[in-house]
């Protein structure tokens, strides 16, 4: 089954229909009402009449986010100001920031996806959730937000910046469910044992997005806290959280296919892939009025599957991420991730998923570093036992990497934690 905004089970056929239809709904829209793209599409002789259907979606060009910061801060907008009821922005760390307007219509159908995501989870109208993403520019909270009011959840606004409290009002409000980044459950799962808190807690679900995590650190959430974690997963040029997220079976991410079209490109082509190939993922928003994209490339590593799921669902599902285009070193010729250090630490019982890759150059030679954090129950300061664990660390990230690497084992809570996105990579290479 597919189910669509008006609660109707839809088949594959029906689905496929009904983004053909949008498809050519949104090209006659953007022709019209976006410049960038009339001119886009004008460069190849392309009229908003030869596109039929979803099948004709490769006709039609690419978007980036290079394209929101050429045309910061509203270049992108179909409708005028009058019209757009809020605005989020990225940090724009990188540059300038990107910029994403909502009409009322695009809020209904942002809390209604986030609302579908939550039922995945098993989340409903009984549940106490704290929303401890960040509010304000950034997408996560008030998304999330306004997902669970959709569902009738008891909504406790959280935000980030103060574990204690928010582990307090866990314990004191019965939440039952939690919606934040992975990274920063797991610092809540060290503040509520620190605490002596883990048996007085009534949570049983957690949301986790706005970063890549791996399967490995989901079960090591899952064990700490005993409780279901599913992964959800969105970025602000497209919604924000909502556009997918795992049912019970977490076999893939189930994407709002009715909202959100699905495409998986090669990345050296840029053509599209056939179902279980990796490659960067692109996005058309089929329902958006007040920015809408066409072929969006997220840069995010994955592949799609559309076939049924356990759950009985058929909607497309794509894969837990690999990684990002952009967040792939080359380190002495060979392509590293740092999803896959976290993978081969959390194997490691005597250290903590928390880590740090340091990568210079030497004398023209690419380095790595890979500083790990001691878990608190193995601390020693004994150096034969701390020679012992680097070696048997060190192997397993050359397994891993295939790529001989520094290993510095640190203190525990030495590593910064993260309340937001974590930082696990430092490459001092840009500075040279």
């Amino acid at each position: 089954m597919i189910w669509n905004e008006t609660k109707e089970c839809m088949s594959r056929d029906e689905m496929t229909a009904l983004q053909s239809k949008r498809l050519v709904k949104l090209v006659d829209y953007v022709y019209h009402n976006v410049e960038f793209y009339r001119k886009k599409m004008q460069a190849v002789d392309l009229m908003p009449g030869d596109i039929k259907g979803i099948e004709d979606i490769t006709k039609l060009p690419f978007t980036t986010k290079d394209d929101l910061r050429d045309n910061y801060p509203f270049g992108l907008f179909a409708v005028p100001n009058s019209e757009i009821v809020r605005i989020h922005a990225s940090s724009g760390t990188t540059g300038k920031a990107t910029v994403v307007g909502y009409t009322r219509k695009d809020l209904d159908i942002w809390s209604e996806c986030v609302a579908r995501c939550l039922s995945m989870a098993n989340v409903g109208k009984d549940d106490i959730i704290q929303i401890a993403y960040g509010y304000g520019l950034f997408t996560g909270g008030l998304g999330a937000h306004s997902g669970a009011e959709k569902i009738g959840a008891t909504v406790v606004p959280m935000s980030t910046g103060n574990s204690k409290k928010l582990t307090t009002m866990m314990v004191d409000f019965g939440a039952t469910a939690i919606a934040c980044t992975p990274s920063y459950l797991l610092h809540i799962s060290e503040v509520l044992a620190a605490e002596g808190l883990l048996d007085k807690i009534k949570l049983r679900a957690a949301i986790c997005g706005a970063e890549p995590w791996t399967e490995k650190m989901r079960h090591e959430i899952e064990t700490r806290l005993n409780i279901t974690a599913h992964d959800i997963y969105g970025l602000s040029e497209i919604m924000g959280p909502g556009v997918a997220c795992d049912c019970q079976y977490h076999r893939g991410l189930h994407v709002c296919e009715d909202h959100f079209y699905p495409e998986i490109l090669d990345t050296a082509t840029l053509t599209p892939v056939g179902e279980g190939v990796t490659g960067e993922l692109a996005f058309t928003t089929l329902t958006k009025e007040g920015i809408p994209l066409i072929r969006y490339r997220t840069k995010d590593l994955t592949s799609i599957d559309r076939s049924v799921c356990e759950c009985g669902r058929s909607s497309a599902r794509i894969s837990r991420f690999k990684g990002r285009v952009d967040d792939m070193l080359i380190i002495r010729g060979v392509n590293v991730f740092p999803s896959q250090i976290e993978a081969a630490l959390v194997d490691v019982e005597e250290v903590t998923p928390h880590y740090m890759m340091i990568v210079d150059r030497v004398n023209n030679l690419d380095t790595l570093e890979v500083q790990v954090e001691l878990d608190q129950r193995y601390y020693t300061d004994e150096v034969r036992a701390i020679e012992a664990l680097t070696k048997k660390i060190t192997h397993v990230i050359q397994q891993a990497l295939g790529l001989s690497a520094k290993v510095k084992i640190v203190e525990p809570q030495s590593l910064k934690r993260s309340e937001g996105k974590a930082v696990h990579v430092v490459d001092n290479r840009k500075l040279y």
